[in-house]
């Protein structure tokens, strides 16, 4: 079936009871409409709507997502608040999955088998892959004809070496269970890293990168000759970083000695460090970096250990993967807080001039912008790029399918 050489493509990610869409133009890759459909299967189900023209909301119970997904469509076609004339308008729909395992480690167009192979991957991410394989499903019933791409926050890890992912534990857990390292964010990693390489007007290939996506959720990356060497999460997005919920790093013999003292069940301490610890268990406060920074700034000593705990993580990650790489050429923040904190990536970068790394303060001074806060005397560029998860999965879908 033959495309035209560009097209409109819907973006979904599918949660459990929620549905974030945007409506892309790839002729200039402008978003002509987004939004989410939350409280799917619950009672007061809610559609938000925005055309870019006025934001509209609709509270209507939507049983499941095929529902809410032909309530998205309805309104990308309505006759006053659409888009679009048809759905024929739409070439091409791009899946946000969360977990492909090994089995792939690029984006792939949908068909029955690749279906089958997310599914093989629920154990992985059993909170996510199903909501993602129902949102597919409901998509392909109410599209059948128009094509549609999976892309894996995990595939662009999938190039670090056995002796990067595997973990120290018998080697036959790791071929029965595909227990090791699969990072996540890799959409968001592999964006801003090629941003960074256009910014500064280089080959990705000849460029070592360290990419800073920190959220609630944070992790970073070492990005080598454009692929990914090292990442900070693991087998889940437990691993690595203190974040906003979870605990990041800590000594595994922990969880034995708290459901021994506070006689925890499994999924209590499960509950304990993916939902209360990190900056909102450490701080009491919040899980948001902005209602931490200003109890911090009233001089709460649990606030500023909180926030210093979140940058000394990071300042670890930045000089391990300078070590793995033999140096670095950019370091580059990214999403909620990498790109709006300030005060955030001065403390992270402080002190690191040694390693080339330092920042202006005039130019840090700037929220969601596209810019090199680098200091004059800087060997390292250090940058600020806003993520685009939604335009990275538009490319790949796009470029998939045009391949057809």
């Amino acid at each position: 079936m033959s495309k035209p050489m560009s097209i409109k493509i819907l973006v979904l990610n599918s949660g459990s009871s929620s549905l974030k869409y945007q409506l892309i133009d790839m002729t200039n890759e402008e978003v002509i409409a987004k939004g989410l459909c939350e409280r799917i299967g619950i009672k007061d189900s809610v559609l938000t709507y925005d055309n870019r023209r006025e934001k509209i909301v609709i509270n209507k119970d939507m049983k499941n997502h095929e529902v809410a997904i032909q309530m998205v469509l309805d309104m990308l076609m309505d006759k006053d608040k659409g888009v679009i004339r048809n759905i024929n308008e739409i070439g091409a729909v791009g899946h946000r999955v969360v977990h492909g395992g090994e089995k792939f480690s690029k984006s792939v167009v949908i068909d029955n088998n690749v279906l089958s192979a997310i599914n093989d991957c629920i154990d992985l991410a059993p909170l996510h892959n199903p909501a993602n394989i129902t949102g597919i499903r409901a998509c392909k019933a109410l599209m059948p004809n128009t094509p549609m791409v999976a892309v894996f926050d995990t595939a662009f890890h999938q190039t670090m070496d056995k002796s990067t992912y595997l973990y120290a534990i018998p080697y036959e857990l790791y071929e029965k269970y595909s227990i090791r390292k699969y990072g996540f964010h890799g959409t968001s990693h592999k964006y801003v890293a090629s941003r960074a390489s256009a910014m500064l007007g280089k080959d990705i290939k000849d460029l070592r990168i360290i990419t800073c996506h920190l959220g609630n959720g944070a992790s970073v990356c070492a990005v080598k000759n454009g692929k990914s060497i090292d990442t900070s999460m693991g087998f889940t997005p437990l691993a690595g970083l203190v974040m906003g919920t979870r605990c990041g790093d800590i000594d595994a013999a922990i969880i034995k000695f708290l459901m021994e003292k506070e006689n925890f069940s499994i999924d209590e301490i499960d509950t304990l460090i993916n939902k209360k610890s990190g900056i909102f268990g450490v701080s009491g406060v919040s899980s948001d970096f902005r209602d931490v920074e200003k109890k911090a700034s009233q001089h709460d000593e649990r606030s500023n250990v909180a926030l210093d705990m979140f940058a000394l993580s990071v300042r670890k990650f930045i000089g391990q993967y300078i070590v793995e790489m033999g140096g670095v050429d950019a370091l580059v923040f990214t999403a909620g807080c990498g790109e709006n904190d300030a005060a955030m990536r001065k403390l992270i970068t402080r002190d690191l001039s040694f390693l080339g790394i330092s920042i202006d303060d005039d130019k840090n001074n700037v929220r969601g912008q596209e810019i090199d806060i680098s200091s004059s005397t800087a060997k390292v560029h250090t940058l600020v790029i806003p993520t685009n998860e939604e335009l990275a999965i538009a490319r790949e879908t796009e470029t998939l399918v045009l391949k057809r």
